[in-house]
């Protein structure tokens, strides 16, 4: 029984120690204490309470005061950190602008941090400036000839812009469209492929960089090539479309025509309908005059010879219809 309450107060012991030693981080304070940092170990204790590493914050002063920044304190960073921003990336930003001789405050490199762009690589791209490649732009000149252009565009991080400022993609967006609209005010194909550095003089006089992350260095029109004639083929196409609009009017015309025709056709035959119809009245009229005694019967007969003399006369009027036929023997 003794030697289980000894074991149990050693098992005991050595598990304080190490809580102990988990929330008083007395080496941490020993090597803040070495670099210069003046910080104490109740507060490195506090940092473990308030849900803060200690093991960031130290390094991060440690760091900070190795390089000359001495205006950062442990509320700053400790507060940083709360708010979820990456303490560590924000010093290393800091450092390196310090160095760099950018003018980049602490409260300025927190809210670029927490806008969630990464700060520390927007110090070393405005340094180092980055070149980017924009995708293939299709663009027509005045004479209808299709060119596809290929540009690489050197930007360098605009500090105080990254706070609200557009992304890489609003730069691309309006890189293609000074491409699109300096093509398309060339004359003709041949001038551009002449000169292509037209191109980004142009494009760069309408400051595309404004309201952006980035400062536009230089635009380089990297690659040229030629496309379709979409005038030519335009042309073929409206061409087309005229011949379909005046064949369609065409068979517009024609079909009223025949429904003319036809209606014509319609009212002889209804002509002639009631001239039949007249002319089979003509005996009824007779008759009734012979009865009546208005018709005598020399008249009747002067009426038959006038008949067949004008049909003698019609048939020597019409041409022969056997001309052409071959003789017999």
């Amino acid at each position: 029984m003794t030697d289980f309450i000894f074991y149990l107060l050693v098992f005991a012991v050595v598990i304080l120690f190490f809580i102990f030693w988990y929330y008083v981080p007395f080496l941490l304070w020993i090597s803040a204490k070495v670099s210069g940092v003046n910080i104490s170990l109740i507060q490195l204790f506090l940092m473990r309470i308030r849900k803060v590493p200690p093991g960031i914050i130290a390094r991060a002063m440690i760091e900070a005061h190795k390089a000359g920044l001495s205006t950062l304190t442990r509320d700053e960073l400790e507060a940083h950190y709360l708010a979820g921003g990456h303490v560590e990336r924000v010093v290393h930003a800091l450092v390196s602008a310090s160095k760099a001789n950018i003018d980049l405050t602490f409260q300025m490199a927190t809210a670029i941090d927490l806008a969630g762009r990464d700060v520390f690589q927007a110090v070393q791209m405005s340094v180092n400036p980055k070149v980017i490649d924009t995708p293939p732009v299709t663009a027509v000149a005045k004479d209808g000839i299709q060119l596809i252009a290929k540009a690489r565009v050197t930007v360098r991080a605009n500090i105080k812009q990254l706070v609200g400022g557009a992304g890489e993609e609003t730069i691309l967006a309006r890189v293609g469209e000074g491409i699109v609209s300096s093509i398309g005010s060339s004359e003709n194909h041949k001038s551009v492929l002449e000169n292509p550095d037209s191109i980004s003089k142009l494009v760069l006089r309408k400051g595309l960089d404004a309201g952006t992350a980035f400062e536009i260095l230089s635009i380089d029109i990297a690659d040229i090539d030629i496309g379709k004639n979409i005038g030519a083929a335009l042309q073929m196409d409206q061409a087309q479309a005229d011949k379909n609009i005046a064949q369609a009017k065409a068979e517009e015309r024609r079909a009223m025509a025949v429904a003319t025709e036809q209606e014509m056709k319609s009212k002889a035959q209804e002509a002639r309908a009631k001239v039949i119809e007249a002319e089979a009245e003509v005996p009824k009229a007779m008759a009734e005059a012979f009865r009546n005694g208005n018709l005598g019967i020399m008249d009747y007969y002067r009426m038959k010879n006038i008949e067949a003399d004008t049909s003698m006369r019609d048939a020597i009027a019409k041409p022969p219809t056997n001309l052409n036929k071959p003789i017999k023997d």
